[in-house]
């Protein structure tokens, strides 16, 4: 019986000893992935900075911050700001690949007496679930105290309803050696960012001081405003620092300054002459010797910045000389000339289908238009109708624009028979061409009245589609006189009022070098729905 009892204790033990087993086994296996629990949403938390944040006499060139959990970098080309911003770069590791601790080299001479901040935004997450340590700020003095003053205020988009991320907001010092060129060349004293669309900003850590207050839509990240690419806004008066007000800045984009670039030749015949700003006022003379019948015609490039310059007849010349001018601005350029084949002429058209009541129909080519026969041009109805219109013609954009009226429900046929157009160079159409186009209903589209209230006069009202491109305006210059806009498309339009301060009929955006704001625009509060068929009346109250 004792060997039994025995026996028996045995094999109870190891049964045991292998359930035991098979448990750890199991606990082991599901170690590596969790069925169910809640998710991790907690952020990294920092364990130790090397040195310490907020140091004072700070004269190291490495920096090194540790966290309780592996963590990535992410987007820091976007996040990272460093005010006062650095000439050269710091290095910062690891990028995209974990790790317990960031580490900053600095390459840059810093500044005597001068607090630094590194913003990192929402770059720093953790491993697992990428949850962000929001706005970490690792911050600095190269002298005995940290700097602890602050500028803050808002910024609005001038034109559009709502503001771009990841804008920049700078201050310059105001002292003898500021000047407003400054801000096309060199780096600002203190810098901060909105990251993303908040219109909030908050420039920290800034020293007491006279200040120049900007914002910038800084497009290459430099730092510098580029007028071709960024939008800017920036305060009126120098600021001074302490400061409890709140500043109010508004982003624009200035009007390009008009700079030619030098010309080529294209095509046979043909030379583009490249430019930015405004072209309408550019004079294209020609300044080598040419025959008695040489002739000329300037349109404007349909796809791009460039304004083609046709002649005739052909040269037998390595180059020809050209003054050009656009106002008080003038340049010389010389232009070799090539034997290169001429352009065949193309002609287009618009609308393609559908036209509107108050639509012209227009008629274009890639070469200018010499002459235009309107005896073998016709346009009919869908009843066969001789429809009565007259032309006109737009040089620059090289148009003949027919202008007739028109009925709803209608189809029209625009007939152009062979030589009824001649372009430049005496090329003419062969064919005949056909055009059919034709018109809705007037019941599929909508009417708006819009009644302003506390306007002052002359105002700009416009109406835009969801992208800010206007579709239709209105110039009104008298009080209590109600602006209709007919014909509207049924869908969901912006309106805006916008004050034409110098009466000149156009938005005018501000000007940096001049100090001048842009005009004031004003949006109603909500989107404006028109639907086909009916008669929309929206009273408009301005501040």
């Amino acid at each position: 019986m004792l060997t039994l009892y025995f026996f028996m204790q045995k094999q109870l033990l190891t049964l045991l000893s292998l359930l035991s087993l098979t448990l750890i086994m199991v606990n082991c296996a599901n170690r590596g992935n969790p069925q169910g629990g809640e998710k991790d949403i907690t952020p990294p938390k920092i364990v130790k900075s090397l040195p310490e944040n907020y140091s004072t006499n700070f004269n190291t060139n490495e920096i090194r911050v540790y966290f309780d959990e592996y963590i990535k970098i992410k987007d820091i080309g976007k996040q990272l700001i460093i005010s006062p911003p650095m000439n050269t770069a710091p290095n910062i590791t690891p990028l995209g690949s974990a790790s317990k601790y960031i580490k900053i080299k600095i390459y840059d001479t810093l500044q005597p007496n001068t607090t630094y901040t590194f913003n990192f935004g929402n770059s720093i997450v953790d491993n697992n679930e990428e949850n962000p340590f929001s706005y970490y700020k690792y911050v600095f003095s190269t002298g005995n105290y940290i700097d602890s003053l602050n500028v803050k205020g808002t910024i609005k988009d001038a034109l559009a309803t709502e503001v771009d991320p990841f804008v920049s907001v700078m201050l310059y010092e105001a002292n003898d050696k500021y000047n407003d060129s400054l801000v096309y060349k060199e780096n600002p004293k203190y810098i901060t960012n909105t990251l993303d669309s908040t219109t909030n900003f908050s420039i920290d850590n800034v020293k007491a001081g006279k200040y120049v207050l900007l914002a910038l839509k800084d497009e290459n990240k430099d730092n510098q405003f580029q007028q071709k690419s960024d939008k800017i806004g920036f305060y009126k008066d120098i600021i001074e620092v302490p400061t409890t007000k709140n500043y109010n800045l508004s982003l624009f984009s200035e009007n390009i300054n008009y700079k030619a670039s030098k010309p080529q030749l294209v095509a046979g015949e043909k030379i583009a002459f490249g430019f930015s700003g405004n072209y309408k006022k550019t004079a294209i003379d020609i300044i080598s010797e040419v025959p008695n019948n040489y002739k000329y015609r300037i349109m404007k490039d349909p796809k791009g910045d460039s304004l083609n310059y046709f002649y005739s007849p052909k040269l037998e010349v390595d180059s020809l000389l050209f003054k050009v001018s656009n106002k008080k601005t003038i340049d010389t350029f010389s232009v070799r000339i090539k034997n290169n084949k001429k352009d065949t002429l193309v002609i287009s058209t618009d609308p393609k289908s559908i036209i509107a009541y108050e639509q012209d129909f227009k008629i274009k080519a890639n070469i200018p238009f010499k002459k235009f026969n309107n005896r073998k041009i016709t346009i009919t109805d869908k009843d066969s109708l001789n429809i009565e219109y007259t032309s006109t013609y737009d040089t620059l954009a090289n148009s003949y624009n027919l202008k007739f009226k028109k009925t709803e429900d209608n189809r029209y046929k625009i007939k152009l028979l062979p030589e009824a157009l001649t372009d430049f160079f005496d090329h003419k159409n062969k064919d005949t061409l056909y055009y059919n186009i034709r018109t809705n209903r007037q019941s599929s589209y909508g009417n708006l009245r819009v009644e302003l209230k506390n306007a002052i006069y002359p105002v700009i009202v416009q109406l835009t589609d969801d992208k800010g491109v206007v579709v239709s305006e209105y110039y009104s210059t008298e009080k209590n006189t109600p602006i209709d806009f007919f014909n509207l498309k049924p869908s969901k339009y912006n309106l805006r009022v916008i004050y034409d301060s110098n009466k000149n009929g156009v938005y005018d955006p501000g000007s940096f070098l001049k100090r001048r704001q842009p005009e004031r625009v004003s949006y109603s509060n909500s989107l404006i729905e028109i639907r086909a068929g009916w008669d929309e009346i929206t009273p408009f109250t301005l501040n």
